[in-house]
């Protein structure tokens, strides 16, 4: 059978016409919303940090696939928790695992880590030495008051060969272990947010570069001795209740902070070289 011309293009126009409204309704359900209209929205608890740039940068990509997200800031890190057991926020973003496991020990609570962030380095800063052998006999240093971050400015003091703890030590490390302080050093413990505004008044801190730039007390990148960035112990965890292990709008909001471009972009303008990815 043979077919005419004018045939074969009206029956080509259709094919062609059939295959452009498919690709068309394709790309529509691709564009549609990952997440209904009614889906409630996801709030995410962060001590105060330059952190939560990055955070606002996927959350801002999250409400383009469909997911409302709330950033909800805290001024401390005990909050941050007590606010997840009390089912204020969904997922908090602030503390790595040491940290953690003390917070359920201390605070009874039932919580699980989910996903890795970034690690953050810590360093010893001063405002008044340029070099650990500077430091006077009794000088004052600052370290957290906290268990497990105060543990970590305790092996950081021993790595500048400052102190020397019980042999084996870990992060749990308390001023109990020192056994060798030759320079009779006196340590103070401080919250560890506020250790940035302690550097006028001590002659050395433990220091967090994120605060240190959010105190803008001295250049985040001058500390005497950084801390390595190969423990991953200590990256920071994405951290629920357990029945949230799974919840879709969690598990897509992390995907899109380990993936997204703008998000690493966002970290790197924050932090520069004082942080690495974990995941």
């Amino acid at each position: 059978m043979r077919i005419s011309l004018s045939t074969a293009r009206r029956f080509f126009k259709a094919r062609t016409l059939t295959f452009l409204g498919a690709f068309g309704l394709a790309l529509s359900l691709s564009a549609t919303p990952a997440f209904a209209a009614d889906t409630p929205t996801l709030k995410i608890g962060i001590a105060t940090s330059p952190q939560i740039e990055a955070l606002k940068v996927a959350a801002r990509e999250a409400k383009e696939q469909g997911l409302d997200v709330k950033i909800i800031e805290f001024t401390d890190w005990n909050t941050p928790n007590a606010a997840l057991a009390n089912k204020d926020i969904d997922v908090n973003y602030f503390q790595h695992i040491p940290f953690l496991e003390n917070a359920k020990k201390q605070g009874g609570y039932n919580f699980v880590a989910i996903a890795p962030g970034t690690i953050m380095k810590i360093g010893l800063y001063s405002k008044k030495i340029k070099r650990f052998d500077e430091l006077k006999d009794g000088a004052t240093v600052a370290i957290a008051n906290d268990p497990v971050n105060g543990g970590r400015g305790l092996l950081l003091l021993q790595r500048a060969g400052l102190i020397k703890l019980t042999p084996g030590i870990d992060y749990r490390a308390t001023t109990l272990d020192i056994i060798d302080n030759p320079k009779h050093l006196k340590i103070v413990q401080l919250e560890a947010s506020q250790l940035a505004r302690s550097l006028d008044d001590v002659d050395l801190a433990q220091g967090y570069p994120s605060f240190i730039k959010l105190a803008g007390t001295t250049d985040p990148n001058s500390a005497l001795l950084f801390d390595g960035l190969e423990n991953r112990n200590y990256a920071i965890q994405w951290v629920v209740r357990p029945e949230s292990a799974n919840d879709p709008r969690i598990r897509k909001f992390i995907s899109i902070y380990q993936h997204s471009p703008a998000v690493r972009a966002a970290l790197d303008k924050a932090f520069g070289s004082l942080y690495a990815v974990a995941w």
